[in-house]
């Protein structure tokens, strides 16, 4: 494997790989975290399953992801998805922001990048895939998060921090779970016992307004109101609530939930990002098998490092630059995901699994 992988399960997974390997088959989900621009690190993770096909043959698998997750999963279930996936990886690394940009004009940018890989003819072909159900996180803001005032929601988010630092089960107070699903029920992880948060169907008139609010970033870009079947409100950013997945995934004690992410650590919420000590409860990684870029493949990225949202303020007088750089790091993480399906179908992974 050269370096390129490093593969972690949690307990149930590790021993389940170490006593007979890994099937396919066995994966009833794949969660996408909220990670901005380093969602580019899994598009090669991605598209060597799409072309592999090998997810869903047996049950629906369950897609389950927040911001740039969200995105990554939508084109999966389009009619060509890899032509999709694609268009999302050019239009979304082609957005440009200049400092007179306003809230209003990046989410703009934002929905225009959605309607570059989803078309509306296809969205209930998305809603209707066999062998895949979606499932969207997004932060219904609640008292002074919800106003778009720069002062009072910057005053809203450092409330939302220090409430959360004390207590995480205060975060509600100013961020609402809701979860949008595809299907005839709720996902498994909405249906387990101590489930926060509300479940919406996904349908024609919502779909894409729920991708955008998945990645409504508060302060840099406006929220998105009074969703069609929601309750009314202004909904930002899934990552607030369920930032590298938040959730109790999978159905049970012998199935598997992918996930890939750029780092070792996976951070509950987007306020727990600096809370190193802030992780998800053992219990809920049992079944999770986290695929990472290894530390020496991220140091052959341009200036060793991966790609994120300040690029765009770094770059802003130079978008070329930094277009080019994130081409780069495109085309290197093209042979992730063919390195990760080849150890699963040739029965390496057992040598290369180490424990979450």
């Amino acid at each position: 494997m050269g370096g390129v992988l490093e593969i972690r399960a949690g307990s149930a997974v590790y021993e389940k790989i170490r006593d007979g390997g890994l099937r396919f088959d066995d994966v009833s989900g794949v969660v996408g975290p909220a990670v901005g621009p380093r969602w580019f690190l899994a598009s090669g993770f991605d598209l060597a399953l799409i072309r592999a096909g090998v997810l869903g043959a047996e049950s629906p698998v369950t897609l389950s992801g927040a911001s740039a997750g969200a995105l990554r999963f939508a084109a999966w279930v389009q009619p060509e998805p890899e032509k999709a996936y694609r268009r999302l990886m050019e239009s979304y690394s082609s957005m440009h922001f200049s400092r007179r940009d306003s809230r209003e004009s990046i989410q703009q940018a934002l929905s225009r990048v959605i309607d570059s890989y989803i078309e509306d003819d296809a969205v209930p072909f998305a809603l209707n895939r066999k062998q895949y159900r979606l499932a969207v996180s997004v932060a219904r803001a609640r008292h002074i998060a919800a106003v778009e005032n720069s002062f009072f929601q910057f005053a809203g988010l450092v409330a939302a921090g220090l409430f959360n630092m004390a207590a995480p089960s205060s975060l509600p107070l100013f961020f609402q779970r809701v979860v949008f699903y595809s299907g005839y029920l709720p996902p498994p992880f909405c249906r387990k016992r101590g489930f926060k948060g509300l479940t919406i169907p996904l349908n024609d008139a919502n779909f894409k307004r729920v991708l955008l609010a998945s990645s409504c970033v508060p302060f840099y870009v406006a929220g998105v109101k009074n969703i069609f079947g929601a309750p009314r409100g202004v909904y930002r950013d899934g990552g607030l609530v369920d930032y590298h997945g938040n959730q109790h995934h999978g159905k049970g004690a012998g199935d598997v939930v992918l996930q890939f992410h750029h780092q070792q650590r996976l951070a509950p919420t987007w306020f727990d990002g600096r809370l190193k000590r802030r992780e998800l409860p053992r219990e809920w990684t049992a079944n999770l098998l986290v695929v990472s870029p290894s530390r020496e493949f991220i140091e052959s990225l341009p200036d060793g490092k991966i790609p994120n949202r300040d690029d765009f303020k770094l770059f802003a007088d130079n978008p070329d630059e930094r277009m080019k750089r994130w081409k780069r790091v495109m085309e290197a993480s093209g042979p992730l995901g063919d390195e990760f399906v080849n150890l699963v179908n040739g029965g390496g992974i057992r040598n290369e699994v180490k424990p979450l």
